[in-house]
């Protein structure tokens, strides 16, 4: 596993990192890699890795540190120079990537961008003058929701279940609908395969690239990338004929009337929403006026405790 991760970070993220950050890296003990979830670069800042639930830095011989205060400090030609790169020297050919945030590279790898922001009629008119870049790894992990299909499927023949994932930030939702996509889009001993759509309004679900996943969705999955959730829903239904849709961090209200739409158009659905508990859940007047219909019949409650992707809860929603 640790040589995999080594490849991809090596052939994947670092040539798209200004010379001398690349240089830092690639001096790095492959295994510091394993866990790696992000790289962080804010000018003036030193460097931070994300490994796990701990923050390190680099100083400037490549050695890992937990004193930040060691880190090599990040100055304006590593951010600019590393946007270059992303952006294929062309912030222009990626002014829409730009507006949301945040670029996807080959990998499924998304770099998120902070710098100001050109509001105009509260619409993001441009980015510039960037001032930070963070780079969050895409990560596989296969099979981490089989536990779930049983759940969500009593009977290979019948339909899955609309479910609701719940999951504070960085708990492991999106790798868990990923993992779903994949398994139900592919069948096994406990579900039939259908065909699946993931509407991926953010581009993670799918990590795609140039339209394209990078990451295994299954043989039976159709992506809409960089959709509206409530759109992408709607012509799902109207062109691609899905069984089962999934769909990433719901909440207003767009997304809950495009979520009844389908209900009543016989299509399941998986989605997730942030909450760190089912209390917190039900305050969220939409989220809850759709559990007390019975559109979602399966609530999975996910956290950390063990790792992104710990299953704490499977709730039957009656």
């Amino acid at each position: 596993m640790d040589a995999v991760v080594k490849r991809v970070i090596e052939t994947e993220i670092i040539p798209h990192l200004s010379p001398r950050i690349k240089d830092l890296l690639l001096s790095v003990n492959h295994k510091s890699y394993n866990r790696l979830e992000e790289i962080r670069l804010r000018c003036g800042q030193p460097i931070i890795l994300r490994i796990g639930n701990q923050d390190y830095t680099l100083d400037a011989r490549g050695q890992v540190f937990r004193d930040i205060d060691k880190g090599y400090q990040v100055d304006n030609e590593d951010i600019y120079r590393t946007i270059a790169s992303i952006s294929d020297n062309s912030l222009y050919a990626f002014e829409d990537e730009i507006k949301r945030g945040f670029i996807t590279i080959s990998g499924g790898h998304r770099i998120g961008l902070a710098g100001q922001v050109i509001v105009q009629n509260y619409d993001i008119k441009i980015m510039k003058d960037f001032s930070s870049v963070c780079i969050r790894v895409a990560r596989e992990i296969k099979d981490c929701s089989a536990s779930l299909i049983p759940a969500l499927c009593p009977s290979p023949s019948a339909s899955i279940l609309n479910t609701l994932i719940v999951s504070p930030p960085r708990c492991g939702k999106t790798t868990i609908l990923r993992d779903l996509a994949r398994l139900i889009a592919r069948g096994n001993r406990y579900v039939n395969a259908r065909n699946v759509v993931i509407v991926d309004e953010r581009s993670e679900i799918g990590g795609c690239y140039r339209g394209v996943p990078q990451l295994d969705v299954g043989p039976r999955t159709d992506v809409l990338d960089s959709c509206p959730k409530a759109l992408g829903m709607l012509m799902a239904i109207r062109s691609l004929s899905p069984q089962v849709i999934i769909t990433d961090e719901i909440g207003s209200k767009n997304d809950i009337e495009a979520i009844q739409e389908c209900v009543n158009a016989g299509v399941s659905i998986i989605s997730s929403i942030h909450a760190r508990n089912l209390d917190e859940l039900k305050k969220r007047p939409f989220v809850n006026n759709l559990l007390t219909m019975g559109a979602f019949s399966i609530v999975v409650i996910l956290s950390r405790r063990n790792g992104p992707g710990s299953i704490e809860e499977i709730i039957r929603w009656d």
